[in-house]
């Protein structure tokens, strides 16, 4: 075999471990934070499931299709560069679908929150009626 079938045989061996470790990380992690989200814990271990395949497959689609090098790779250390250039996009998307996931689910958690509130929330202290002084009355302009 040459230097490019093992770079990508490295290439898929380091990207699905990372894609593997990851996601039970995440799942096992999230969950708690899930279950507060959600405030169901049958609604967020589902939730969860759900985000774990779909991180799945993601990642692993991206990998996949990123896995072809156009041009050659004369030795071993120009497949190392090859190798860390494509696991480091790797790891750009994994972490780039982590923080869109916390981003979404924590504006649905406020959202949440803010429809459970019982009572409504203050207004700007700009907008507020003045407080502790008599109020005028009516329109007359006072008297010269």
């Amino acid at each position: 075999m040459d230097v490019k079938v093992w770079m990508y045989l490295a290439y898929l061996t380091v990207s699905i471990g990372l894609t593997v470790w990851v996601a039970r990380a995440l799942s096992r992690n999230g969950l708690v934070f899930l279950q507060d989200v959600f405030a169901d814990s049958r609604l967020a271990e589902a939730v969860n499931s759900l985000l774990v395949v779909g991180f799945y497959l993601l990642n692993l689609g991206y990998v996949t299709v990123a896995m072809k090098e156009s041009g050659p790779v004369g030795d071993t250390s120009q497949a190392l560069e090859q190798l860390s250039m494509k696991v480091g996009f790797v790891l750009l998307v994994l972490g780039a679908l982590h923080f869109f996931n916390v981003f979404a689910l924590g504006r649905y958690r406020r959202g949440r929150l803010r429809q459970q509130a019982t009572r409504p929330p203050l207004p700007p202290v700009s907008m507020l009626p003045p407080q502790g002084g008599p109020v005028p009355a009516g329109p007359n302009p006072p008297a010269r």
